[in-house]
């Protein structure tokens, strides 16, 4: 499952009820590209796109197997999430209306801090839109979130995903133990970056 950062900020009461509010408010239409919440109506599109080992296989926290009752499970237990201002499943829509990718967002308010996963369908990956799409939803998180600070992890042979992150300025941090939902655990690259380093990065 997901862990916060290693690094660990000091966040008032105050700042961690207004990301709360941030998450519960989200419009996920800001984003565009065609986003929306997950709903219980997305799950057989959800399935569609998570079956393919080619979209799920490097993503260790979906839940296995793959099936309509893991998956119904999973947006109910994000959209509860949701309300709680602790996490955001979203989904992508291509032009057909049929789910194209998702995104999710785990956010730990008292640590001011969030981790973004997710994935496209595998006829889009590698056609040079990922790069720009990961750096536009980090900026919203930072932005539209409030949290100062994010971390990610990739797992070690997750190549694609390693130069996205590299690329968008995160540092790297070494390597962590990501927790499956079985109990496993992968061994993967860790990243952190702050909110003001990202701003003088991108100048926001």
């Amino acid at each position: 499952m997901s862990a916060p950062p290693k690094t660990v900020l000091d966040v008032s009461e105050q700042e961690a009820q207004a990301i709360r509010e941030a998450v519960r408010a989200v419009d996920p239409e800001t984003l565009g590209l065609g986003r929306a919440r997950a709903e219980l109506k997305h799950v057989p599109g959800l399935v569609a796109l998570l079956s393919d080992v080619r979209v799920s296989g490097p993503i260790y926290d979906l839940p296995r197997p793959i099936g309509e009752d893991s998956i119904t499970r999973w947006v109910t237990e994000n959209q509860a999430q949701a309300l709680a201002g602790e996490a955001l499943l979203l989904i992508n829509l291509d032009a057909a209306g049929e789910v194209s990718g998702y995104s999710r967002i785990t956010v730990w308010p008292e640590r001011s801090a969030a981790e973004l996963a997710g994935a496209v369908r595998a006829d889009l990956q590698g056609g040079g839109q990922g790069g720009a799409g990961m750096a536009r939803t980090f900026g919203w998180i930072f932005e539209t979130l409030g949290v100062r600070m994010m971390c990610l992890t990739a797992a070690l042979d997750n190549v694609r995903s390693q130069q996205g992150i590299d690329a968008a300025g995160f540092t790297r941090m070494g390597e962590r133990e990501a927790l499956r939902p079985d109990g496993t655990t992968r061994h993967s690259v860790y990243w952190e970056m702050t909110r003001d380093d990202w701003r003088l990065r991108h100048r926001l």
